[in-house]
């Protein structure tokens, strides 16, 4: 849809030119910076906890569940300070917190992985604090990062580009860092070692490509600084009446939590269903090279259908092959068959709240005449860490009710309660968010 003209009580400085392929390339680079440092914490925190620091289990969840909380009105606090600076220097709103904020989010990075020699209190109180502290300084240079989008360009096609390079980014990050960090721990006898090692190297190559993104990226889309501080209870309050933004975000809510049920629950499935626990690394880079595919074609689609078709599009695909994959009997080959053709479609889904989080700030922007990209952007940003912390609770509750019992051959109604909650645990839920 055409915005008006926004009366804006700040002048706007807009370069109306097209991207470069290096400029949203480098934009991509920045995910993949962002990714290298993020999937640290995702991928290999909770093992890290259990097995080098020496924490149970229950407490490294509560670490993951009560921090993730914290995230989410960390992001909103670091939204309202970057739109609430008056001092804009000439590097731009946005960019500055990518080039300061990556060594301090580094260095989190690694001593997150640090195991001291405390008592057992002790060490559960580290794990809270550096936890926290690295989510902190991730807020610090994601939701700028996030922001960015928005100040690049204007035009539809190139910020869904835009999207497309920050969904490969996302999903390069996810393949570098499940391929290449256990192979570097286990070249080192003592463990907490191979983890330094193998975090501080990654935690170097997110600064490499957080400092490609700064150096070819420009912030096209200019607000003159604010004269005087906006009260943070008027720029909040704003956010209500943004009802594409409100969509947008309860959309992240069950997207982002489903998916992540789904991956929970995935082993399960493909060890106690399928009997072939084998296949998931198979799934693993089935999921991420589709996924790096099918955001590939989001410009194309965005370009002959429009972003909210694209979008539904894909969802409807995905349900219909998880629907069909439901029905069908248990089988490996139809299985990885249905699998495949769903997330190629979840590619779409899954890369285009990127482009449409940009359109809710100009949106923002129209209906209350106030540019606030940080704000809007953290606020969308808190919904993913909601998400985030209820996958990481929901799993081990649906275990508990469908019956589930380790290291034993499941009842018949506990297969089907995999099979269900693998396919259909809040996913059904997204297409009435239309």
């Amino acid at each position: 849809m055409a915005l008006p003209v926004v009366p804006s009580k700040r002048p706007v400085v807009t370069v109306s030119k097209k991207l470069t392929f290096k400029e949203k390339m480098s934009y991509g680079f920045g995910d993949i910076g962002n990714g290298l440092m993020f999937d640290m914490g995702q991928l290999y925190l909770l093992k890290f906890y259990t097995d080098v620091l020496g924490i149970s289990a229950y407490w490294g969840g509560l670490v993951f569940l009560i921090s993730k909380i914290f995230d989410a009105f960390a992001d909103t606090s670091v939204g309202a300070f970057v739109d609430s600076r008056t001092n804009i220097s000439k590097r731009g709103k946005f960019r500055p917190f990518i080039l300061w904020g990556t060594v301090p989010l580094a260095l989190m990075t690694v001593i997150s992985f640090l195991a001291p020699n405390f008592s057992d209190t002790g060490k559960i109180v580290w794990a809270f604090a550096t936890y926290m502290g690295f989510g902190l300084a991730y807020s610090f240079v994601n939701i700028p990062y996030g922001s960015l989008s928005a100040a690049m360009t204007q035009d539809p096609i190139d910020r869904a580009s835009l999207g497309s390079f920050r969904a490969i980014g996302s999903q390069t990050a996810l393949l570098i860092s499940g391929v290449v960090v256990i192979p570097i721990v286990l070249q080192f006898a003592n463990k907490e070692v191979g983890y330094i090692v193998a975090i501080s190297v990654m935690s170097i190559f997110g600064i490499l490509f957080h400092l490609i993104c700064y150096r070819n990226t420009k912030e096209n889309v200019i607000r003159a600084p604010r004269k005087e501080k906006v009260p943070l209870s008027k720029l909040f309050k704003a956010l209500f009446s943004n009802r594409p933004l409100i969509v947008l975000c309860l959309a992240a809510l069950f997207m982002i939590a489903s998916s992540n049920i789904r991956n929970a629950v995935q082993l399960y499935y493909l060890e106690y269903n399928l009997k072939s626990p084998e296949l998931m690394a198979i799934l693993s880079f089935l999921s991420i090279g589709l996924a790096v595919v099918g955001s590939m074609f989001i410009p194309a689609m965005v370009k002959r259908i429009g972003k909210k078709n694209t979008f539904m599009l894909g969802l409807l695909v995905c349900i219909a092959c998880d629907v069909l994959n439901f029905i069908l009997p248990t089988s490996t080959v139809t299985f990885l068959t249905v699998f495949s053709l769903g997330n190629f479609a979840l590619a779409f889904a899954l890369g285009l709240p990127w482009v449409m989080i940009a359109d809710s700030i100009d949106y923002h922007e129209w209906n209350s005449g106030e540019r606030t990209e940080g704000i809007v952007y953290s606020t969308y940003s808190f919904f993913r860490k909601l998400a985030q912390a209820l996958a990481g609770f929901i799993p081990g509750v649906a275990l508990s009710l469908i019956g589930y019992v380790p290291n034993i051959q499941q009842s018949s109604d506990t297969l089907l309660g995999l099979k269900g909650g693998y396919y259909f645990l809040l996913r059904r839920l997204l297409i009435l968010l239309d």
